[in-house]
């Protein structure tokens, strides 16, 4: 039981930061697509 918590928290933070930082960068992209279709 123990090297399945272990396992989790080794593995579960990384996702956790990679799901934020991936939300992050799409906010960013529909910003950033929203500033091109202006453009038109």
């Amino acid at each position: 039981m123990e090297q399945w918590l272990n396992m989790i928290s080794d593995v579960g933070f990384p996702i956790l930061v990679s799901f934020y930082l991936l939300h992050r960068v799409e906010v960013k992209l529909d910003a950033i697509h929203d500033a091109l279709v202006s453009l038109e």
